[in-house]
């Protein structure tokens, strides 16, 4: 299948607030290159020219777009190339096609994530994870905003979480995601919901402990929500940063009335754990 990438470039000020429209429009995840450059993805000629022209009239900063053509590929199995079993704190993740998946322990995530984003080997989600493993109580009621491949709502239950609740804009994900967790005996304890993040956060509250693995922009619009959707005292893991941007959001947790309460990094990507007031 032929895929079209389009390459984003705008100035340092506005690439949150570009990379959050992109990641809203397309309900995907966007890649950040070293010098800046966001990376969408489109399916074809058409849904390249819709984004590009969306992308003009809709987004208020200055743009160079730059669409081209991704080499023909079948990245439904090439992605899988390389990928084995990785140690994440308490929790070992294993792909589901090799053969350790046959018979896994009970903080084993056997994973599949298809065309969903989370597979473990991202930065961002391997901070989240490491957080998770740290912090995670039995019993813990836990909401995961852009659950992807359902990795981190997976792992909430394999810790010993009582219920996990993820909310996600692509349907094609949730339905990775349901077969992960089937995949890992834990459909009875985590439900995946399609919709907006902001609408539906407070609604399935409220949570111990919520998990955002989103981009800085979206994880700052989104604080008033995951403030109301914690119970007083609850805590909330915050991924999808860079290292610089932490000092930044450091603040702005603090102004939301979280106290910071752990820290991790992995590959450059910033991972931030809070907690609110009893």
């Amino acid at each position: 299948m032929t895929w079209w990438a389009i390459d984003v470039r705008t100035s340092a000020g506005q690439r949150d607030s570009v990379g959050a429209w992109l990641v809203a429009r397309t309900g995907q995840a966007v890649e950040e290159r070293d010098d800046g450059t966001l990376v969408a993805f489109a399916p074809d000629e058409e849904a390249v020219a819709a984004l590009v022209a969306e992308l003009g009239r809709e987004v208020d900063a200055p743009v160079v777009i730059e669409p081209r053509r991704v080499e023909s590929t079948d990245w439904s199995t090439r992605w899988r190339e390389g990928l084995g079993p990785r140690k994440l704190g308490r929790l070992t993740i294993i792909p589901s096609w090799l053969p350790e998946a046959s018979a896994p322990d009970p903080l084993t995530i056997v994973l599949d994530p298809e065309t969903a984003f989370g597979s473990g080997e991202h930065g961002s989600t391997r901070a989240a994870l490491t957080l998770l493993s740290r912090l995670l109580r039995p019993g813990d009621r836990v909401i995961d905003l852009g659950s992807g491949s359902g990795i981190l709502a997976i792992a909430a239950i394999k810790l010993g979480a009582a219920r996990a609740i993820g909310v996600e804009i692509d349907p094609e994900a949730n339905e990775v995601a349901s077969r992960n967790a089937a995949r890992n005996g834990v459909s009875d304890r985590v439900e995946f919901l399609e919709g907006d993040a902001g609408t539906l956060a407070q609604l399935v509250g409220p949570a111990d402990l919520l998990l955002s693995n989103i981009l800085r922009a979206v994880n700052t619009a989104l604080l008033p929500v995951i403030v109301n959707a914690l119970r007083p005292g609850g805590s909330a893991i915050f991924s999808g940063m860079e290292q610089p941007e932490a000092e930044e959001f450091r603040r702005t947790l603090t102004d939301a009335g979280f106290r910071l309460v752990q820290e991790t990094l992995d590959a450059g990507w910033w991972g931030v754990a809070a907690e609110l007031p009893r």
